[in-house]
């Protein structure tokens, strides 16, 4: 924040810290901009005046549970090992990252569904912890022994990053003791990744592998679907002008 002062920077952790603290305890639809200044000890309009809204609070504790995420995952990426190994401690590392806040998990899920909310992992307000995220999965292929195809290294981190958002979208609605349901979903779920990119060095495998990676790009919000190559568009059926101008 420009022109910030050192007290105003205190007083800004300060809202912060009891904001992520109460988002954390009594969940999102609990918490107010009221209820947080009055824990802090400062007046509605000062925490308004360091944060725009409740919204912008939730985006820093986005930003609290990634880099407790990062930390869980640094030592499993320090180790080294197998595309499946790395991706599996970082995909636990994660459960155990957002394990605080399970009891209010679908309380989050329900705002950040929301078309067109800040809450959105799409949304440009996530953009900073979705960047932190990616980045965890970008570190799981690049240290992967043996190297992950090159083909595939560009692609990957972002695939891995989706199918982390479907693992936590599965951890919210799980009830098992432990979340031993989404244990069993990491667990498999990274010995498939693993066995997938060792086929896709395989000729056999490596067309349907770029079909999956062309789908992706096609629907991602982030990116233009690409046109179709010659191959896939041999693929496609004929339109009806085609056919009537072909009969």
């Amino acid at each position: 924040m420009s022109g910030a002062t050192p007290k105003s920077d205190r007083t800004r952790a300060h809202v912060r810290e009891v904001a992520i603290r109460m988002l954390r305890d009594v969940g999102y639809e609990r918490t107010t901009m009221r209820g947080i200044a009055e824990a802090a000890g400062v007046s509605t309009g000062n925490a308004y005046y360091h944060f725009a809204s409740k919204d912008a609070l939730v985006q820093e504790l986005y930003l609290e549970v990634q880099h407790e995420h990062a930390a869980l995952a640094a030592p499993v990426l320090a180790a080294g090992g197998t595309l499946t190994d790395r991706l599996r401690g970082v995909w636990h590392a994660g459960v155990d990252a957002f394990e605080p806040f399970h009891a209010f998990g679908a309380g989050f899920l329900s705002v950040a569904i929301r078309p067109g909310s800040d809450a959105s992992p799409f949304s440009a307000a996530s953009g900073p912890a979705r960047e932190a995220s990616r980045a965890l999965f970008e570190e799981v292929v690049a240290g992967a022994e043996p190297a992950v195809p090159s083909r595939l290294r560009a692609e990957l981190p972002e695939l891995l990053w989706l199918a982390q958002l479907g693992v936590t979208l599965f951890w919210v609605h799980d009830t098992s003791p432990g979340r031993a349901r989404t244990r069993r979903l990491v667990e498999q779920g990274a010995a498939l990744v693993g066995h997938v990119v060792r086929l896709s060095r395989l000729p056999v495998a490596r067309g349907v592998v770029d079909d999956a990676l062309r789908l992706v790009r096609a629907v991602h919000p982030e990116r233009p679907g690409p046109e179709p190559d010659e191959a896939t568009a041999r693929r496609l059926p004929e339109s009806p002008a085609t056919e009537e101008g072909t009969a």
